[in-house]
């Protein structure tokens, strides 16, 4: 099965769905199979977006990849600063 990448709203409607069907008396594996997905795959998710609207999850993922081009822009900026100290003591 080729693999796919699911949005957050995909996923959030995904695991709504599987819900409703594990409230119906379905089992987990069921559930998986009816989603097209592996059980892994539900865990992971119910742990990430258990709870969560689409609006939710889509805030997540703009937040994650603000907090990843902060995290860079401040590794570059540390990185500047121990190389203006080293050739500060001149030790180039």
């Amino acid at each position: 099965m080729a693999r796919r990448r699911h949005t957050p709203e995909q996923i959030i409607r995904k695991l709504a769905e599987g819900q409703k069907l594990l409230a119906g008396g379905m089992d987990v594996e069921g559930v998986c199979r009816q989603l097209e997905i592996a059980e892994s795959t539900w865990a992971r998710w119910l742990s990430q977006y258990g709870g969560m609207k689409a609006d939710d999850a889509k805030r997540l993922k703009e937040l994650e990849g603000e907090n990843a081009r902060l995290k860079k822009l401040l590794a570059e900026a540390e990185l500047d600063k121990s190389m203006l100290k080293e050739l500060a003591e001149g030790n180039f």
